[in-house]
């Protein structure tokens, strides 16, 4: 029997972590072999799917005062999907100068000139796609949220849908980022995203469903669309169950941020080869050789098959 949650416990990363914790792995060893984790997206090879996070406005904090650029640097060196979050123009442009496969995810401003903007900047500096917080309208107070001064505005099908074609205007794919719900997805699919992230936006929403519960169900009315997956993505264990319920790819996030902000590049390079070898370890253990061949059925929760 699980013990209720303390009332405290609201916070959708406490969840998220406790959910994936309870998931177990089911070894299955006949007929395995040397895993391959190369992962292709839109064309492009990566040497894992574990991505670098949608971080934003470290080089405000820490001893480095590059930590955006250096992280950049270490998704170039290993081969990663890079992603950068809430940065102006010309903070995203020095990080495009590292010449990393990035991916930019633009708030939702209630101008939506300025996410029109910043989409057209990404593309002339070959972004690998461009995106938005769907999840970042709405403040603690209820009110649209204010982030560096900047008022957010609520998006509706409509707009989602210009954003969308905007981008693809520009020959830039787009990511549609924070979605927890299969109602969500399928809007999403219906605005012509390229892509989306299942994720909490680390427990914006009080009580919200881990992404690894809800995945499956995007999953399922995903269509063409890639699915992306992060939220307490904190070692290759974790990366695996999100990849085995469904996700094409998973972003790792906090668990390279300590090491990011006092040592820099070098630091998170030997973070992301841990989390690789621990998922190819897991991927040996279950029969798995390729991204493309993860199975649900190898997972557990509470004594069931998921």
């Amino acid at each position: 029997m699980i013990p209720a949650l303390p009332r405290d416990a609201s916070n959708a990363s406490f969840i998220t972590r406790r959910y994936l914790d309870e998931i177990w792995i089911e070894e299955r060893s006949i007929g395995t072999g040397i895993a391959d984790l190369t992962y292709e997206l839109w064309g492009r090879q990566f040497s894992s799917p574990i991505m670098m996070p949608a971080f934003s406005h470290l080089n405000k904090v820490g001893t480095d005062s590059q930590s955006m650029e250096e992280y950049a640097k270490a998704a170039k060196e290993l081969g990663l999907v890079n992603w950068v979050g809430d940065e102006p123009d010309e903070e995203y442009e020095r990080i495009a100068d590292i010449c990393a496969d990035t991916i930019r995810i633009i708030k939702p401003f209630a101008d939506h000139d300025m996410i029109r903007s910043q989409i057209s900047f990404a593309a002339s500096h070959q972004a690998l796609a461009v995106g938005i917080d769907i999840d970042h309208s709405i403040g603690a107070d209820g009110e649209t949220d204010v982030v560096d001064g900047e008022v957010m505005g609520t998006l509706n099908e409509e707009e989602l849908k210009s954003l969308v074609s905007y981008a693809h205007g520009l020959n830039c794919h787009f990511v549609a980022k924070g979605v927890l719900s299969a109602r969500d997805a399928l809007l999403c699919k219906a605005a012509g995203a390229d892509a989306i992230v299942v994720s909490h936006h680390h427990g914006r929403l009080p009580f919200a469903v881990p992404p690894a519960m809800v995945l499956p169900e995007i999953k399922k009315v995903s269509g063409q669309m890639i699915v992306f997956a992060d939220c307490s993505v904190d070692d290759g264990r974790d990366a695996y169950k999100l990849l085995a319920l469904g996700a094409d790819a998973v972003s790792t996030g906090r668990a390279i941020l300590p090491s990011l902000l006092t040592s820099g590049a070098s630091a998170v390079e030997e973070k992301l080869n841990q989390m690789n070898r621990q998922l190819k370890q897991l991927m040996g253990y279950t029969s798995v050789r390729t991204v493309d061949e993860f199975d649900p059925t190898v997972l557990w929760y509470h004594g069931r098959h998921l």
